[in-house]
């Protein structure tokens, strides 16, 4: 068995446990010594965070070899029209080449926790909401994505990674799983919940 402890990464916090400028990082909100996390989330970007201490788990959360599915939902400026839905789903031309084919969908806002700070509203622009899943995992890819298709974004959330989602997670809140990994390498890591959950 493997210890997986799922986050709900609050908005403006570093993917790292320590911080020479002294903004906030996982260090204000795990307290399990060993973990470390599986895998990235930006500084502005909030949701889902994976940390383990096991090693095989991390790589097959991580590792570009598994393309573990990684959906996000996107609130972006402007409306979505179908070529740009098209764009994203078929692949967008960016600096380190296009993009492999990702799942796309319009979608109503999400039933989530406000932002803080909130993200600007202005009157005379629309936005809406995206739902993205992608296999790859490049450096802020769905931001550079969307505004390659004129839709900058103005709130990123990671809602699931793999079979692993937020469920009613608030941010800065986690809990903590049990992961069997087979020892067959084809099997998917099955995961059995403790119940240790913790709110900062």
């Amino acid at each position: 068995m493997a210890r997986l402890i799922l986050f709900n990464k609050p908005f403006q916090v570093l993917c790292q446990f320590s911080d020479k400028e002294g903004r906030s990082t996982l260090a204000d909100y795990i307290t399990t010594p060993g973990v470390y996390p599986a895998g990235r989330l930006d500084y502005d970007s909030e949701g889902l965070l994976l940390l383990t201490s096991d090693g095989q788990l991390q790589h097959r959360i991580a590792h570009p070899s598994q393309k573990l599915p990684k959906t996000y939902w996107v609130q972006v400026e402007g409306m979505a029209d179908q070529q740009a839905l098209q764009q994203l789903r078929t692949g967008v031309e960016l600096k380190d080449g296009i993009t492999k084919p990702a799942k796309v969908d319009i979608i109503p806002p999400p039933n989530i926790w406000p932002r803080t700070p909130p993200v600007r509203y202005r009157a005379n622009i629309a936005d809406c909401w995206l739902q993205i899943t992608l296999t790859e995992g490049r450096n802020r890819q769905v931001r550079r994505m969307t505004a390659a298709v004129g839709l900058p974004t103005l709130r990123l959330v990671r809602a699931s990674i793999g079979h692993w989602t937020l469920d009613d997670l608030a941010p800065g809140q986690s809990k903590t799983l049990e992961v069997h990994l087979p020892k067959t390498s084809g099997r998917s890591a099955t995961a059995r919940p403790q119940q240790n959950r913790r709110r900062s």
